[in-house]
């Protein structure tokens, strides 16, 4: 699991146990995802604390997410959403896979929140644009981005016509272990880090913050 950059061990364990409790569904899967080759791409549980402070604090009733992995960030916001508003609030869960959606599932109703996260299976640009022909635009009230690095340029895009104005884009490893700030590392992915925080920071349609949360977490608030 991921954890956020400067803080050891000692420290990450007290800014965790300074954070209110994770529901018997959270914890259950966090540390069954922990078992897993590829847990570093699960969020850390102070992350998914201060993603439901977001939540509740923007009033979140239609998220979306980009990149499920196990289900633990959008378990985190949807018993937020559901606290906060019922049966009425729906989150959009878009993941490539139909395995991990499955392990997600699972978690998702022992946390009592499946009846309202709706899994999109696919290429998240297309499944983005499906949401926005589906009337979806200017509605969203909070989105969390943590799935290919190479597409957050375009995830953006299609952020800024889903989210209403006041909405809330996060879009998680901009830190990217701290490889975007060295200049002799070029690929792809660390590249494509660079391009939203420059993107996001220069873009005059949102108020936006750079932080370390994590492995670094850019937000994005639309004007």
């Amino acid at each position: 699991m991921s954890r956020s950059i400067g803080l050891d061990a000692t420290l990450t364990d007290y800014v965790r146990k300074a954070n209110p409790a994770e529901s018997a569904a959270l914890k259950r899967c966090r540390e069954e995802t922990e078992a897993r080759e590829d847990s570093n791409m699960q969020v850390s549980p102070e992350q998914a604390a201060f993603m439901k402070m977001v939540a509740r604090m923007v009033d979140a009733k239609t998220a979306v997410e980009v990149g499920v992995f196990t289900g633990y960030s959008a378990l985190a916001v949807a018993e937020t959403m559901k606290a906060c508003h019922g049966h009425k609030a729906k989150l959009f869960a878009c993941d490539v896979s139909h395995d991990l959606i499955c392990i997600a599932e699972n978690y998702w109703k022992q946390g009592g929140v499946a009846d309202i996260i709706r899994p999109v299976i696919g290429d998240a640009r297309e499944s983005l644009i499906g949401l926005v022909n589906d009337g979806l635009a200017e509605t969203v009230d909070m989105m969390f981005v943590d799935a290919d690095k190479t597409g957050y340029p375009d995830y953006y895009s299609a952020g800024l016509t889903l989210l209403r104005p006041g909405g809330v884009m996060l879009f998680d490893n901009v830190l990217w272990n701290g490889s975007v700030a060295d200049p002799s590392v070029s690929d792809p992915d660390t590249d494509a880090l660079r391009v939203i925080a420059e993107k996001v920071n220069n873009d005059d349609r949102v108020e936006n913050a750079f932080t370390a949360i994590g492995d670094g977490l850019l937000i994005a608030m639309k004007r």
